[in-house]
């Protein structure tokens, strides 16, 4: 149990470093050969639940890389096998995780109003009673599904619910999925959530510091930062900045494998487009905007 319970952690760890194509058939070998483990073997309850537990967490980074990969029908399906998995564990913030995890796939892909209910109910399963810093990210999560179908005022107060929550005293110790939550990261989604709403003001500063800060070992989550960033700077009306970051942007996003990073690469340069005759975006567009048409 030990052995697979850190192999579930070594994948999350990966895919700090890791873009999705690069992770999907490994983890979802891993995923099938857990979920043989359980119905195959006999085991006492406790056993059981532990494996569960182990499916449940594991179907979560495997629909989170699918995801990354562009491969959302397979990772729903993972995100619904580990649901089923933690509810038959009886452990309600994985269940609150899987489920969160898959609201904001949905919220991503054009099915905002599914992704709003599906993390209002992710959070609701949860619980007060949840560990401090999984109800933060519970929170963060309704706080961009809110956003993305543009009720902003119910954004910013998701925001301070999820910012609170982490400043309470953990009784006891979060579950070991919940590691990568901190207040840069709440700060990430806020400047996120800034830039969805048309606020650059308060987004840019916020990128800007988180950067300077992040570890730049995580190629991925850089680019998403930049390309956040860019679109803040192109609202406020700093189309050579933007440009800048940009270029960054596209350049690190043609060394993944991750779909999101393509995508968000596509998004800042028709951000840009209106701007064209600015040198350094018409340059940008020059040499990238065969991407615009991909």
């Amino acid at each position: 149990m030990a052995g697979l319970a850190a192999r579930v952690h070594g994948f999350r760890l990966a895919d700090d470093v890791m873009a999705g194509g690069d992770l999907m058939a490994p983890v979802f070998r891993e995923l099938n050969s857990a979920m043989r483990l359980y119905r195959e073997s006999t085991h006492t309850e406790n056993v059981g639940r532990a494996l569960l537990v182990q499916v449940g967490e594991l179907a979560q980074i495997a629909g989170w890389i699918a995801s990354d990969a562009g491969q959302h029908e397979q990772a729903e399906r993972a995100y619904r096998i580990g649901i089923e998995a933690a509810r038959q564990a009886g452990d309600a913030p994985l269940v609150a995780n899987l489920a969160g995890s898959l609201a904001y796939q949905l919220s991503n892909t054009g099915q905002e109003k599914a992704g709003l209910h599906l993390a209002n109910a992710a959070l609701e399963e949860a619980g007060p009673d949840a560990p401090p810093k999984t109800r933060a990210l519970f929170h963060d999560r309704v706080a961009w599904a809110h956003t993305r179908v543009g009720e902003a005022q119910s954004a910013m107060q998701a925001l301070g619910r999820a910012h609170d929550a982490l400043t309470e005293e953990e009784p006891e110790v979060a579950p070991q999925w919940a590691y990568w939550v901190s207040r840069a990261e709440l700060e990430v989604m806020d400047a996120r959530v800034f830039t969805e709403l048309r606020r650059p003001l308060r987004a840019v500063p916020l990128l800007t510091d988180v950067l300077t800060r992040y570890d730049a070992t995580h190629a991925r989550e850089v680019a998403l930062y930049r390309s956040w960033l860019a679109v803040a700077l192109a609202d406020a009306n700093e189309p050579e900045q933007a440009a800048e970051e940009a270029r960054r942007v596209v350049s690190v996003a043609a060394d993944l494998t991750s779909d999101r990073t393509t995508g968000r690469a596509r998004l800042v340069l028709r951000r840009l487009q209106e701007f064209e005759d600015v040198p350094e975006v018409r340059e940008l567009l020059h040499d990238h905007g065969h991407l615009l048409s991909a």
